[in-house]
């Protein structure tokens, strides 16, 4: 710096120095001498200590610019939605604020013997209640919004999510006596809303059900995008194709982290469109001209019911709906303007006997063969108000979920036994998925752009699928998280790691006992399923122990009695010969006494059935 330069920047800071001590000195006089006015802080303390905390001990690099602070970071954790099928359920976590998306529910596996529902386990939410700033909901199905109903009876946290979605929800809530008490907010696609340091935007995806969303949620730490449930339709039945343009302005600000589901992973190029199925239903319903129609279909897709309804008017038909959820999904959906019924199409089921065959369109439910569902019912001949034979046209409209081929192979062969002509082959083009395929997962990896990805909504093999897919378009095997439920990852920007697990599992709904069913109790369920049950009852004598009545044997699924009496009759002595040898050595101990029936008897069984029943000795005194 050449000299002149350096005077004039020296006279330049004496003049400001100067000034300001000036000003000082004016306020000063004017306050009496007095360095503070009544109710506000000295000006040039004020101002010193602001540039203090700011500038003096700001930390500076090597060319004298202020260092960039560091990000803070972001934590996720999964209660469920990992290696499974339903149960949806994701906690955002950043600066003490924490965001859940979907809180859903499953359906119990074959060797979950009695049980109704699965739940996630809340334990975590409870936990962090304090932290909880509310629940955001990408769509109306069951496996990502049949859960709030057991987490609302417990925390009351307020909810978000789009017309449909909330309108199917608080149907759910009235079920429970819990709608009153709901907080429900109505958010529309392309919306945002600010939850504690998250600031949410509504992104509109194509899925098999209106009113889908995603999420791009801008924390602190930087922007989550969670792609829900989707697939790229340009022609959907109802509703404009998903918004790629809001997810390609996400992706140019910049993704930290991308969750995105990967039911369809393994497969590859496109999901087809929703008009396929229309083009199919079109052309059955001409086969079908002089059959009933029954069509099963899933009661939360809408989309596939429209098209339904459409050509039920195009051929003059009559349409009927069976099955509770059918019935009350078409009446929510009916009244948000989400379905379009034309006048005098729809008629009760009770009216099915004043119209023939030929005339009629039974939607139903039952397209899983769930056991209480009304096609299974009608299979099995024990539905009440219908009855299916040769003169019915009955279209699946859906594919087995993973693990139910068996239940809808078996509600098949029943139709089919009882003379109906049954279209449930994916060759007829009746169903196609509302999930993303490769090409389409693809699609949104590029324009999304993350740093870091972690694969959601599927089993273990959709998850790797998805994570080699990603791979493949370029990112890095350290960038990328293959959960399970309970794992909670932190992402930072310099960073991703995996923290220590958290309480989480599956909770079963049996009935109204809610986690009162566990493993135990099913490991009994299915021992008394496959072995069955022998009763040992006797009265012992208060005093001394000895037998006084019985023992007397009670088998139920075990063997039938009247052809067993020769094993019964050795059980019964058997277990009289224990009882009597524990008088003589004065053991009274029950647990004891039970526990020695219980060998001594499972022995002789096994010796002489190859079978091990469940042997439940009952011991009174007198």
């Amino acid at each position: 710096m050449s000299p002149e330069n350096k005077r004039e920047t020296l006279n330049f800071r004496q003049n400001r120095y100067s000034k300001s001590n000036k000003n000082y000195n004016k306020s000063y006089k004017k306050n009496g001498g007095n360095s503070k006015s009544k109710g506000q802080n000295n000006s040039f303390n004020a101002q010193s200590s602001f540039q203090k905390k700011n500038y003096s001990k700001r930390p500076y690099n090597k060319s004298g610019r202020p260092k960039q602070l560091q990000k803070p970071s972001v934590k996720i954790a999964f209660l469920g939605g990992l290696n499974e099928i339903g149960k949806n359920i994701t906690l955002i976590e950043c600066e003490n604020d924490i965001v859940i998306i979907d809180c859903g529910m499953a359906f119990p596996d074959g060797d979950m013997l009695g049980v109704d529902l699965v739940i996630p386990d809340f334990s975590y939410v409870e936990q962090n209640v304090d932290k909880v700033k509310g629940i955001i909901l990408t769509h109306g199905h069951e496996d990502h919004i049949g859960g709030i109903p057991f987490l609302l009876s417990r925390v009351n946290l307020p909810i978000y999510g789009t017309p449909l979605t909330l309108g199917l929800l608080g149907n759910k809530l009235r079920e429970h006596s819990l709608f009153n008490q709901a907080k429900l907010n109505v958010v529309n696609a392309g919306e945002t809303i600010r939850l504690g340091c998250m600031e949410i935007n509504f992104i509109h995806v194509n899925h098999s059900i209106p009113d889908s969303v995603a999420f791009a949620i801008k924390t602190p730490a930087g922007t989550i995008v969670h792609t829900g449930d989707f697939k790229i339709d340009c022609t959907p039945i109802m509703g404009e194709m998903i918004d790629l343009s809001s997810f390609a302005r996400v992706g140019d600000s910049g993704v930290l982290a991308l969750l995105a589901e990967s039911t369809n992973a393994e497969r590859p190029g496109y999901t087809p469109t929703e008009h396929t199925v229309s083009d199919s239903l079109d052309n059955l319903f001409r086969q079908a001209e002089h059959y009933r129609i029954i069509i099963a279909t899933f009661a939360s897709n809408v989309n596939r019911v429209q098209q339904i309804i459409n050509c039920a008017e195009k051929y003059g038909r009559k349409i009927a709906f069976s099955g509770r959820s059918m019935v009350n999904y078409m009446d929510v959906a009916s009244k948000l303007g989400y379905l379009t019924i034309p006048e005098n199409i729809l008629i009760d089921l009770d009216m099915l006997d004043k119209y023939m065959p030929e005339e009629i369109v039974l939607v139903t439910t039952g397209s899983q063969g769930e056991p209480m569902s009304a096609l299974s019912r009608m299979a099995y001949s024990d539905h009440r108000k219908v009855m299916v034979g040769e003169g019915d046209f009955i279209i699946i409209s859906a594919n087995p979920i993973p693990g139910n081929e068996k239940t809808v192979g078996n509600v098949v062969d029943e139709l089919l036994k009882k003379g109906c002509k049954v279209i449930y082959e994916s060759m007829y083009d009746v169903h196609v998925s509302g999930h993303a395929c490769q090409e389409e997962l693809k699609i949104i990896h590029k324009l999304v752009k993350p740093k870091y990805f972690v694969p959601v909504h599927g089993e273990q093999k959709h998850l790797r699928k998805h994570a080699e897919l990603a791979q493949f378009l370029g990112m890095e095997r350290k960038n990328i998280f293959i959960g399970d439920v309970g794992n909670v990852v932190e992402i930072n920007e310099n960073y991703m790691k995996e923290l220590p697990t958290v309480q989480s599992g599956k909770v079963f709904v049996d009935g109204l006992g809610v986690g009162d069913v566990g493993s135990i109790v099913l490991r009994d369920r299915k021992h008394l399923g496959q072995d069955g049950l022998i009763i040992i009852v006797a009265s012992l004598d208060v005093y001394d122990g000895h037998v006084i009545s019985g023992p007397d044997i009670v088998s139920r699924g075990f063997v039938y009695v009247r052809e067993s009496e020769g094993l019964l009759d050795d059980v019964k002595r058997l277990a009289l010969d224990i009882l009597e040898e524990c008088a003589d050595k004065n053991v009274h101990e029950w647990g004891t006494i039970k526990n020695r029936i219980k060998e001594e008897v499972a022995k002789l069984i096994a010796q002489k059935t190859r079978r091990s029943p469940m042997i439940l000795p009952i011991l009174q005194e007198v």
